[in-house]
């Protein structure tokens, strides 16, 4: 874990209680360290608990699933008797390519589960609390092709991530009023496990190697000006400042970070 923040930065959390989905691994890993580092209380959501010291730290759940997300909701409340800031990061897909035809209703709806169900589950089992209590942020991680979809590979998961922007907003315009704040963050092509296991994938469909499929899918997008994909690291920056008291103002806002992959404004 990385330590090599200001100082300020090490305490800026310090008594907050924070849960963070999809966890172990990516940028929800990454998250979970920053918020570590500021010195929160933090628990994560994993479908499989991981090895070492920290296990305490997780607790498994499967939140493609109605029963996964109210555990999920259950044991966080009695470990933590609530929440100040939820951040809804888990997500991904399964889903074949080949474009639409090749998408079964399984596959639409395990994509819909798991990039806006989970989410719409956990806020739903967390609100009130943050109702009663006046306070607390909810930070929800989109993506950018909830404006550039990729139809050949990713068209439901995309499809997902757009509900989940357009949920996001509606949600905001409803807590505020009730001292509750809800982002959400767009990342573009970040170089994590599961983008590498995608960039395997394609690779293997297009019968090429991998440093091509990469080359193809930085290209699907338009291109990344920057000339790399983001780093877990900086996406997990963004999320803590969004989550934290120096963005007190900041809500019913998305935060897009993708090397200026977007083309327009």
């Amino acid at each position: 874990m990385d330590t090599d923040f200001d100082p300020i930065a090490k305490n800026e959390f310090t008594g907050k209680r924070i849960l963070v989905t999809g966890g172990t691994r990516g940028i929800g890993a990454a998250i979970l360290n920053r918020f570590l580092i500021g010195g929160a209380t933090v628990v994560a959501s994993a479908r499989t608990i991981p090895s070492g010291d920290d296990m305490d730290r997780f607790i498994e759940a499967d939140l493609s699933t109605r029963c996964g997300a109210e555990t999920l909701v259950e044991t966080v409340t009695e470990r933590l008797g609530g929440l100040d800031i939820l951040v809804n990061s888990v997500g991904g897909s399964a889903s074949p390519g080949g474009g639409v035809l090749a998408l079964s209703d399984e596959d639409w709806m395990a994509d819909l589960e798991l990039n806006l169900f989970s989410a719409v589950r956990l806020d739903r089992g967390f609100i009130p609390a943050m109702l009663e209590q006046g306070a607390g942020v909810i930070v929800h991680v989109s993506s950018i092709q909830r404006t550039l979809p990729l139809f050949e590979s990713t068209l439901a998961y995309a499809a997902a991530k757009a509900a989940l922007s357009n949920y996001s907003k509606g949600l905001s315009k409803e807590l505020a009023p009730k001292g509750i704040r809800v982002n959400s963050v767009a990342p573009g092509y970040t170089e994590t496990e599961a983008a590498v296991r995608l960039v395997e994938r394609l690779a293997s469909e297009a019968g090429t190697d991998t440093a091509e499929a990469r080359r193809d899918l930085m290209n699907s997008l338009g291109g990344i000006p920057l000339g790399r994909p983001n780093r877990p690291e900086e996406v997990a920056e963004l999320v803590a400042f969004i989550a934290s008291d120096k963005a007190a103002s900041i809500t019913g806002s998305e935060f897009v970070i993708d090397g200026g992959t977007i083309p327009t404004v």
